[in-house]
């Protein structure tokens, strides 16, 4: 295992430091380097289905819009940085963010039409950390897959079941929709999109 640096870091040195070779995911949250849990076949199935879903949706739609191999999110002016598991960039803007053609690393909002997190172990990172995060940014649209239900019951509710959160940028800050079972998923970023939780989930298996 790399090991981690033993202090606060920049975003810079994060960056820096970053192992190109390492079998492990790394991100920097408020300074401090964190080792990302691994993804599961599911997490996986599920991230790999969406991406397939909406790379044709944006060819359907000849949205100007591409899903990138990897990307590094930098919220300012927080010494953070993250690498979601789906982001939908805009092709129009991403042109005038500083660090995309260099280093494929996003610090505007208006950079992206959307980012997916798929829930994972440390699902209070997706929910509270993140989500707050990219709201500041001026991330359009977050959803939040959460396939097996592992948030916390202030997110989706009592009993915790599976949920699909999608976040929709309102006036400055995020608004819910959440979805479940036959619920067919309503994106504004992909208003046509004719998709299911169900469907979502069972990628999955």
């Amino acid at each position: 295992m790399i090991q981690a640096l033993p202090k606060p870091v920049t975003f810079d040195e994060f960056i820096a430091w970053y192992p190109q070779k390492s079998e492990h995911h790394y991100e920097l949250h408020n300074g401090v380097i964190i080792e990302m849990p691994k993804p599961t076949g599911k997490h996986s199935r599920i991230a790999g289905f969406l991406i397939a879903e909406l790379n044709f949706e944006i060819r359907r739609s000849s949205l100007n819009s591409f899903i990138p191999k990897e990307c590094v999110i930098k919220p300012i002016p927080y010494e953070s940085g993250y690498e979601p598991d789906v982001i939908v960039l805009n092709s129009k803007t991403i042109g005038d963010d500083p660090r995309w053609e260099r280093e494929s690393i996003i610090t505007q909002g208006s950079s992206a039409r959307l980012v997916i997190e798929v829930v994972s172990t440390n699902w209070s990172d997706d929910y509270a950390l993140k989500l707050e995060d990219y709201e500041a940014m001026g991330i359009p649209e977050y959803w939040i897959v959460d396939y097996l239900g592992l948030g916390g019951r202030r997110y989706i509710g009592n009993p915790k079941r599976p949920t699909f959160s999608v976040y929709q940028l309102i006036d400055g800050e995020y608004q819910v929709t959440q979805f479940r079972g036959d619920d067919r998923v309503v994106s504004p970023t992909f208003p046509d999109l004719n998709l299911t939780v169900q469907q979502v989930f069972q990628a999955g298996e």
